[in-house]
């Protein structure tokens, strides 16, 4: 596939609003690394359960980089693992995917198979809203764990840790996950306002009122790992929101 084909333009493509009107919006079926641009991540076209995708991992320049520091360092890096869609600039609408996520060999005992979305990006590479699924914490024995399959954090001020400490559960929610399993996810944006809706129910599984980058804020939209994740992406679709 060449980088002409990457992005398809469904013209009066129908987005799911209530009463909405058609709206365009811009599909990219991420079999292939073309229009992308990569952070701290390796990306190769592969196939997960029959179907092609993509194929995210930690790169191994930046896996080197964290062997080379000491445990106090590596506990403090931040390190962003994103890839991001060029040429897109992403404030208020929909944006849908097929991601699937695994805690990857050699993982640590924390790992959970962090994989999503991420949106609003600026240009520091930093700066981001995103949500998130734990895929092995969807059907964990631990109800606390269960608690926390579904995320949204905003980087770099209201990080997952932040947030928990500060206003536990508002912004984590319980979702059945497996891990290594594609899975449907919608994100809403409407200004300050965000839902994230999984395996197409008509209910989101969870409401952010807040959207800590404000009302306004424009940026990229961008495939999102966290630590010791193999992450797979596809059928990636970015739409503005339609007005009567």
């Amino acid at each position: 596939m060449t980088g002409s084909t990457l992005i398809v333009l469904a013209t009066a493509a129908t987005l799911w609003l209530p009463g909405a009107a058609s709206a365009q919006a811009r599909q990219y079926p991420l079999e292939s690394v073309d229009g992308l641009r990569l952070l701290n991540v390796a990306a190769e076209p592969a196939m997960l359960q029959g179907k092609k995708g993509l194929r995210l991992t930690l790169a191994e320049e930046t896996a080197r980089r964290l062997e080379r520091m000491s445990p106090s360092e590596r506990a403090q890096a931040e390190i962003e693992q994103l890839a991001w869609i060029e040429g897109l600039d992403f404030s208020s609408g929909l944006i849908e995917a097929e991601i699937a996520g695994t805690p990857g060999p050699g993982a640590n005992e924390g790992a959970r198979g962090f994989v999503g979305i991420a949106f609003r990006l600026q240009e520091d590479r930093k700066t981001y809203d995103a949500f998130y699924l734990r895929p092995t914490n969807g059907r964990a024995e631990d109800q606390e764990r269960r608690n926390h399959s579904a995320q949204y954090v905003s980087h770099p001020e209201w990080p997952w840790f932040r947030l928990r400490k500060e206003t536990p559960s508002k912004y984590e929610a319980y979702v059945d996950l497996a891990p290594g399993a594609w899975t449907k996810i919608k994100i809403e944006v409407r200004g300050e306002r965000a839902r994230l809706y999984v395996h197409d129910n008509e209910q989101p599984t969870l409401i952010v009122n807040d959207v800590k980058s404000g009302a306004h804020a424009k940026g990229a939209v961008a495939l999102w790992l966290g630590p010791g994740t193999v992450a797979h992406f596809r059928n990636l679709t970015v739409g503005s929101l339609a007005t009567n």
